[in-house]
This record gives structure tokens, C-alpha cells and sequence, in this order.
């Protein structure tokens, strides 16, 4: 069972809620040590995390680990792996499952990190954090499940095994999108399978990473098991993907990132003596189809809820309304309706809408918004929205009319900024939809079977989803990841991923 989501609605959890944040408000501005093989340590560079609602307010200061530290932190690893990799997996599983517990019993506390240091409103916090509880509850049960693998056949004469044994020493770099749930889940499947991590945050959220590595010492996780380095990546992380010892890469985050990584990890280095393996997960330009046949009101609540939830800052979200011409009047109507009753504000008191991440991507993005208007006819939003506090605010956009082929219905935004298309068509919709180079998530509203089987195979993305938003995989049931520039198809929380970070031996026994 995945974790349960909490009804805020309920007076006594937001009562809660708000007492939460009350009580994280306290502990904002602390500083966080690198912590390599259980040691803690200070550098002379620091990196300041800011809410980005509030950007005068410091949430965490943070080391920055430099290409020095690299050496060290790889250092402690292959200490630890000695270890860690002959320790049962059953005790490696019981890590995650208490690290789970903790978390799930101070789940708003960390519901309230989330809002502070990327700007999550309380149901998009809640469900990074119980994605969080979900990955490691299900990561350990497959790890047990893995330790008990058979050969599919016993040659006579023989014992045959087939053991899938830890790969070494990881470089785990994750986003700051889901700062919690991506982080976590990319380090405890790394972990659970007897590999050790150098885990090196997002700079944008390192304070999320540092709770969780709290929380996995309060479990008792060995020293050097995992290695919480903050640091840039041209400096430090560089350094790690390019260490001649660092067995695998596992990165979230943007497509220009995860290809430079790549082609680092792919040149050999002195002393290396394996192929290193890269697990990509990257960015989406995500379409949902709507037809003539379908539901309009619930496919107004899918898109809205997919282009604009946690500002668009989602690699699944929805950044493409492809519409067929028959009802494309009517859905645009609903929609400029729908996205005029979103309320945009700070995070903590709960909008719909908050901060983008930075200041930087809020340029970005603007300018994406001065490209469409060229593109096609603003439906909504196109301003920054200043504020007393200074926060990083865009309006939900939306733009019409604008073709397949434009630069806002091709390039990754990753913003509260939806391209809506009309076609003629559900070929020429299914054509328009994978006329991009990622491959990620997609969604079809119709009520045609026969419409719904030919996106079924025709629908080129790694996560299709029929009649509903087509953000918010879950853990197990959705097993997430996506084709072409969206990654190698990596399927986070599905019963494969745990043999990325393992290898297959077989050992055979004459009687």
C-alpha cells in the first residue's frame, strides 16, 4: 500500500500543519556540515539555501565540497563498502524500513522543510514526502525479494545460484525539484543493494538531503555508507563522476546535465577497470491528448492540475494541451476559466500556486513567454508578480493556437507555462505528440477504446496514463521513467530498478 495522503481540509491536519511550519520556522539558518565516513566537516565556501518565496530567508548554510573532497569522500566509501556490501540484506532492508518509520512519524515536520526551501504548498509536500516513505518501504521489500533469486533452472548434477551483488562505490546526484523523494529514493536503492554513495545535493535544496542523512545516522546507518558532500557540480561533482573508482552515476535532473555526464563517465580514466554505469533520469516535454469524446470538465482539472501544480516544476508535468478541433473552443474556455481561480502566493499559507525556484529560472522562463507571444495568443498569465517578501513569482501562462512545431511546444520550460495546440485529428494528435525529442509522460482523455489502444502502442512515452493528470506516478504502481532524452528509462519504484545497481553472477556447483 502506498502512503496515504493527508486531507488538509480537515481543520486539526492544518491545524497541524501550520504548527509544523511554526516549528521548522525555528531551526531556519542553521549550518550543516559535510559528513564524510561519519566525520563531520567545515569549508572555507559555503552555500546559502534561500526560500525562494522569501529569498532574504535562509534556510540552511551549507559547506561546499570541492574537487579535494572527492578523494576523501571516495576514500570513505570504499572503506565502508568492505562492509556494507557482506552485510546481510536483510539488515541493509531494516535500515530503509526505520529510516521510513522516522520519517513517517514526523512526516509534517518534513512536510514543512519542503515549503520552506523549494516552495511546495502543503499537498505537493505531502506527496514528495510520502513518495519518500513509499520508495524505501518498497526498495527494501525488493532487496529481500532480489537476495532471493533462483536460476530458472537446475542443470543436472549441479547447484546453480544466481546472486546479484553490489556494484561499488556510487556518485548519487538528484534534483531539487523533489529534494526529498528522488534524493532518497536514488540513494536507498544504491544503498540497499550493498553499494556505498557520495550523495551530493542540488544547491538549490541541500537542507532536505542533510535531514535525511539525519535520519539514516538515527537508523543506524554505518559510517561512510553514504557521504553528504554539497558542492558545484563543475568542481566537485566533475570530480566525482570523473574518480577512476566511482562505479556508477545516478543523476535527476535536466537533459544538458545528464548528457554532459554521460559522455564524462563514458572516457576511461587511469586505473579504471570497468565500464561505469549511468542511471539518467531527465526532463520531459509532456503532452495530454484530449479528444473530441472526452469528459471536458475532468480534462481541464487533469491539465490544470499537471501544467501548473508545484509551478510546472515537474518533469512529468503537462506543458502540452493537444486538442482536437471539434470541442478546442470549448476546452479553452473551461481552461482560461479554470487557471483564472488559481491563487498564486506564499507556499506556507497555502496557494495553489507558489515560487519558482530561482531567479535565473524565472528569467527563463520569461523569456520562453516573450518567444510565445510570438507564437501564438496569451490565454493567461505572461507576468512576473513581485512581492513585499520578494519571492520568485510567475502567473500560470497560457498560450493558444500555438503549432506542433513552435519552440513552446518543443523545448523543456519547466515552469507554469502551457502550450495548447489544435489539431484536426487523433492521428494528427498522436503525430504532435511525439513530435519531440523526450519521451516521458503522457495522457489521453477519451472515452474511444479503440483511441485508447492505438495510443497505447503509438504513445511513445515511458509513463501513459488514460483519463487522468499525468503527473503523480506512485511508487509500485507506476514505475517511472521515460524514452529518448527523458533518460534510460530507469522506471524508479518498479521491480527492476534495484538491478541497476547490481551485477548478475552465477555460480554453478557440481553435486
Amino acid at each position: 500500500m502506498n502512503n496515504p495522503f493527508i486531507d488538509f481540509k480537515d481543520s486539526a491536519n492544518a491545524t497541524a500543519m501550520r504548527q509544523a511550519l511554526d516549528k521548522v520556522s525555528l531551526q531556519l539558518g542553521r549550518e550543516y556540515d559535510l559528513v564524510i565516513g561519519g566525520e563531520r566537516m567545515k569549508t572555507a565556501g559555503k552555500i546559502r539555501s534561500v526560500n525562494p518565496a522569501r529569498p532574504e530567508q535562509v534556510v540552511g548554510l551549507h559547506q561546499k565540497a570541492e574537487a579535494g573532497h572527492a578523494e576523501m569522500a571516495m576514500a570513505a566509501a570504499l572503506r565502508a563498502f568492505e562492509s556494507w556490501s557482506r552485510t546481510a540484506a536483510g539488515e541493509r532492508a531494516s535500515l530503509l524500513l526505520g529510516a521510513a518509520e522516522t520519517i513517517r512519524q514526523r512526516k509534517l515536520e518534513f512536510c514543512a522543510w519542503l515549503t520552506y526551501e523549494v516552495g511546495k504548498n502543503w499537498a505537493e509536500a505531502d506527496a514528495d514526502v510520502g513518495e519518500t516513505i513509499d520508495f524505501l518501504e518498497f526498495y527494501a521489500r525488493e532487496a529481500l525479494r532480489l537476495a532471493e533469486a533462483k536460476t530458472p533452472i537446475q542443470y543436472p548434477g549441479e547447484r546453480n545460484e544466481l546472486l546479484y551483488v553490489p556494484l561499488g562505490v556510487g556518485a548519487v546526484i538528484p534534483p531539487w525539484n523533489f529534494p526529498l523523494a528522488i534524493m532518497a529514493g536514488m540513494t536507498a536503492a544504491a544503498i540497499v543493494c550493498g553499494n556505498t554513495v557520495v550523495l551530493k545535493p542540488s544547491s538549490d535544496a541541500p537542507t532536505m538531503a542533510a535531514k535525511f542523512m539525519e535520519v539514516l545516522e538515527e537508523a543506524g546507518m554505518p559510517a561512510g555508507v553514504v557521504n553528504f558532500c554539497p558542492g558545484t557540480g563543475t568542481t566537485f561533482g566533475h570530480a566525482l563522476v570523473e574518480h577512476p573508482k566511482t562505479r556508477f552515476v545516478s543523476f535527476t535532473g535536466s537533459k544538458a546535465v545528464g548528457l554532459e555526464i554521460h559522455a564524462r563517465a563514458a572516457q576511461t580514466q587511469p586505473g579504471q577497470i570497468w565500464i561505469k554505469r549511468t542511471v539518467l533520469e531527465m526532463g520531459g516535454k509532456d503532452a495530454i491528448v484530449v479528444c473530441a469524446d472526452a469528459d471536458l470538465d475532468a480534462a481541464v482539472e487533469g491539465v490544470v492540475a499537471s501544467a501548473f501544480g508545484f509551478s510546472g516544476q515537474k518533469c512529468s508535468a503537462c506543458s502540452r494541451a493537444i486538442v482536437e478541433a471539434p470541442v478546442y473552443n470549448a476546452f479553452v474556455e473551461r481552461l482560461r476559466e479554470r487557471v483564472a481561480k488559481l491563487t498564486v502566493g506564499d507556499p506556507a499559507a497555502n496557494h495553489n500556486v507558489g515560487p519558482v525556484i530561482n531567479q535565473t529560472a524565472l528569467k527563463s522562463m520569461l523569456g520562453y513567454i516573450a518567444t510565445g507571444k510570438k507564437e501564438g495568443r496569451l490565454l493567461a498569465g505572461g507576468q512576473a508578480t513581485a512581492t513585499a517578501e520578494g519571492g520568485y513569482y510567475l502567473e500560470p501562462t497560457v498560450f493558444v493556437d500555438v503549432t506542433p512545431d513552435a519552440v513552446m511546444a518543443r523545448e523543456e520550460i519547466f515552469g507554469p507555462v502551457l502550450a495548447v495546440i489544435k489539431v484536426a485529428s487523433f492521428e494528427e494528435a498522436l503525430k504532435a505528440a511525439n513530435n519531440t525529442e523526450y519521451g516521458l509522460t503522457g495522457a489521453v482523455y477519451s472515452t474511444d477504446r479503440n483511441k485508447l489502444d492505438r495510443a497505447r502502442t503509438e504513445f511513445h512515452v515511458g509513463n501513459l496514463y488514460f483519463n487522468r493528470k499525468c503527473t503523480g506516478a506512485m511508487v509500485g504502481a507506476h514505475p517511472f521513467g521515460g524514452f529518448n532524452m527523458s533518460g534510460t528509462d530507469s522506471k524508479a519504484g518498479g521491480a527492476d530498478y534495484l538491478l541497476l545497481f547490481t551485477q548478475a553472477k552465477s555460480v554453478g556447483e557440481k553435486l
